[in-house]
């Protein structure tokens, strides 16, 4: 597989990356063969979270003994300082290596996020204090606001963006992505398959091979799926009129009725967690049912307390009908469990 070198940083690693969530409903023999699997077909950027249970223990011991060979990022939820900390040490320990490569304040989708962060002895403050002590190397940021990704990029403090990237969101080409490639900002395309709504993997990355400078992180959850992926870059293929028209029939078909995870919608004062309702479908393709009803239940039990304010709805940057979508979800999560 071919190698790019990671704007912002200095390192190299492969043209495709490894998305850590698909891997943890696995058992572990499972899932460190699976990444075994990758690195040996040439991946070598693997990007976990300490809030994706198991996934950084998982990754750390199927490649503890390619450490120096490989580039592991990883994420915080936390925006205090203190807890931001806490969790560097704990992926270090859960991941089994004396440091993280990348290094991300993760989902920083709204004003108050940011500020948080970004304030005196907040998550920002805790993680550059950690690569003073040599514990991550490059300071990354993750969001799906692209507003306010661009208001962090100008800050000018991370090396690296995580963003959103594919055919049906692929907004982030026209502005954001052309900020930070000006200030040398290394692009991670989280979501190539949106999210498991996209199910032909050739489309998806027939589209992101004509963005180079993104480094797409496909959640793998089999050697199979590895096979495949891997095997389009190994030998690409140009998008055909064909493919074009079908890329237009299924955003048509989406349309804009699908949540793109921006939180815009956050806190439901009833505490229903939305965004985390409103992907059940995308989850239901990608994980296991015993994965879906472990992660997914909680939420699903809330929606039971929206009283359809449509607070929710006047906040929704996309128009969505969310009222009426946590209702079909919660449908379809009954019917799969």
């Amino acid at each position: 597989m071919n190698t790019v070198k990671l704007a912002g940083t200095d390192l190299e690693i492969s043209e495709v990356g490894f998305g850590g969530i698909p891997i943890i409903p696995l058992p572990e023999n499972e899932a460190v063969s699976v990444i075994k699997h990758c690195f040996d077909l040439g991946i070598t950027f693997f990007d976990t979270a300490n809030m994706y249970p198991t996934s950084e223990e998982k990754i750390g011991t199927a490649l503890k003994a390619v450490r120096e060979k490989v580039v592991i990022a990883t994420k915080t939820t936390k925006r205090d300082g203190k807890e931001a900390l806490t969790h560097i040490d704990l992926s270090l320990r859960q991941i089994k290596t004396d440091w993280i490569d990348i290094y991300q304040l993760h989902n920083v989708s709204n004003e108050e996020a940011l500020e948080q962060v970004l304030a005196p002895q907040g998550a920002y403050d805790a993680a550059r204090k950690a690569r003073a002590e040599g514990k991550i190397r490059f300071i990354g940021i993750s969001s799906h606001s692209i507003r306010i990704a661009i208001k962090a990029l100008k800050t000018g403090l991370f090396q690296t963006l995580q963003f959103p990237f594919n055919f049906i969101e692929n907004d982030p080409a026209n502005e954001l992505f052309p900020l930070a490639r000006k200030n040398d900002v290394g692009i991670i395309g989280m979501k190539p398959l949106g999210g498991g709504l996209l199910e032909r993997a050739d489309l998806c990355f027939g589209f992101l091979r004509q963005h180079p400078y993104v480094v797409p992180i496909p959640g793998i959850r089999s050697k199979k799926e590895a096979d495949e992926i891997i095997g389009l870059y190994r030998d690409p293929k140009p998008l055909s009129k064909a493919d074009l028209k079908e890329m237009e029939n299924i955003q048509s078909i989406l349309g804009e009725r699908f949540c793109h995870r921006c939180e815009y919608c956050m806190p439901c004062d009833q505490g229903v967690q939305i965004p985390s309702v409103l992907i059940f479908k995308s989850s239901a393709k990608r994980i296991s049912r015993e994965g879906v009803k472990a992660w997914l239940g909680k939420p699903m039990e809330n929606v039971v307390k929206c009283i359809e304010c449509g607070e929710c709805e006047e906040k929704c940057p996309y128009n969505l009908p969310i009222i009426d979508m946590l209702k079909e979800n919660l449908a379809l999560f009954k019917a799969y469990t």
